[in-house]
């Protein structure tokens, strides 16, 4: 039989004493409890009240942490994403008010969805980029938008219009004006800011909208591409050749539109989703390794006399100037004109000064009785010196630098 000793001793087994959760601290996580045999000498059950504080404590901390993961969520700015279907290395970014107004996280799917809800019938979709520059109240995206009102029988073509921004704050913007917008911009690349004629910014953006026009031909598209200082007066689906499988718009036409000499601009073209177009967007893109520094304009004006666009059969048409004129070579009859570029312009005040009396000398001419907008030449208030015009579109042509201030 054990001594009354080690009885003593036995009995004496220390616990360790329960950890408070400090009450300086009330979201410190508690220690864990240690087991206690309540049928122990001098033990008993926790306290209900202890109990209570624990459960609060707790429930504290599981909210917080979902709190935080909340936030951490929300915080991301940008979805980043392979771009399109697409071989393309680039990405595309989704911005934070496309996580809130877009029903699918995947921007394809979201790109898809825009081009549906902007289609017209026969799978045929009107499109302009945007960046913040152009994009401030009352600057070229305003009167962009305001020939379509003015212009005689394209107002239905705004139904049709999707904006591609690139970059956040002309995404904010198109969503306050426009119904149909898609957010991209590309990898490490600010588009924010004004983007001066071949500097590094300008490149990436012309080819960045070079590939990105091509995902849209893969997704069986057919599409209107303008830029936004391009003024719509009206409707030229009537004037495109029903046979083209691409079409563009020239700073110079020489009266043929199968003539590969005419002098193109890439800012307005007209093309149809096919295996050619396909083809000719790929052969496109990938040359601008092969003529580095170039733009997608330059590089086009060589690869027109490529045997490859032979080979794949693609048919080119260059658009008349009598319809798709511009500054560097206007259209002179205003009972003809279907739109009017603001190219061979310097510097954004230029372009603004210069669309806003595209839209005024319109304006007048709506507003003459038809005998005399029949019977009357009325041409445009500014007046072009025809060889300086010439001379400063070759050298666009060519790329020789030619420093225009604006996106083209």
């Amino acid at each position: 039989m054990a001594s009354p000793r080690l009885l003593a001793r036995f009995h004496r087994r220390r616990y360790p004493s329960s950890t408070a959760v400090s009450a300086c601290c009330p979201f410190a996580p508690p220690r864990p409890l240690p087991l206690r045999d309540c049928s122990s000498a001098g033990m008993s059950p926790p306290k209900p009240s202890t109990l209570i504080r624990r459960a609060a404590c707790l429930f504290t901390l599981l909210t917080l942490s979902l709190l935080m993961l909340y936030t951490a969520t929300d915080s991301i700015r940008f979805l980043h994403l392979p771009s399109a279907s697409l071989s393309s290395s680039t990405l595309v970014r989704i911005f934070p008010s496309y996580l809130n107004n877009s029903p699918s996280p995947n921007p394809m799917q979201h790109l898809k969805e825009v081009l549906g809800n902007a289609s017209m019938g026969n799978n045929t979709v009107i499109l302009t980029t945007l960046n913040d520059a152009w994009a401030s109240t009352n600057s070229v995206v305003d009167l962009f938008l305001k020939s379509f009102m003015l212009g005689d029988g394209t107002h239905w073509l705004l139904d049709h219009l999707v904006i591609i921004a690139l970059d956040e704050k002309a995404y904010n913007r198109c969503q306050a004006v426009h119904k149909h917008c898609f957010s991209l911009v590309t990898e490490d690349v600010d588009f924010q800011e004004e983007a001066y004629f071949m500097t590094p910014n300008y490149l990436k953006m012309m080819w960045r909208r070079i590939d990105f026009l091509r995902s849209v031909l893969e997704l069986g598209y057919d599409f209107v591409f303008t830029d936004t200082d391009i003024m719509w007066f009206r409707d030229p689906f009537p004037q495109f050749f029903p046979d083209a499988d691409f079409q563009i718009a020239c700073d110079h036409f020489f009266g043929d539109p199968d003539d590969l000499n005419n002098m193109p601009n890439g800012g307005f073209n007209y093309v149809k989703s096919n295996n050619r177009s396909i083809a000719f967007y790929k052969f496109w893109y990938a040359s601008h390794e092969t003529y580095p520094g170039y733009h997608d304009q330059d590089v086009f004006n060589k690869i027109k006399f490529d045997p490859l666009i032979s080979d794949i059969g693609l048919k080119i048409r260059f658009l008349d100037t009598a319809y798709f004129g511009g500054l560097c070579e206007p259209s002179k009859d205003l009972n003809l004109v279907c739109t009017m570029h603001a190219n061979c312009c310097y510097g954004m005040d230029s372009k603004l000064h210069d669309l806003k009396i595209m839209l005024q000398d319109w304006r007048a001419f709506t507003s003459l009785p038809p005998d005399l907008k029949n019977e009357s030449v009325i041409s445009w208030r500014w007046e072009i010196d025809e060889e300086i015009v010439r001379a400063l579109t070759l050298i666009r042509n060519v790329g020789c630098g030619c420093r225009d201030g604006m996106i083209h």
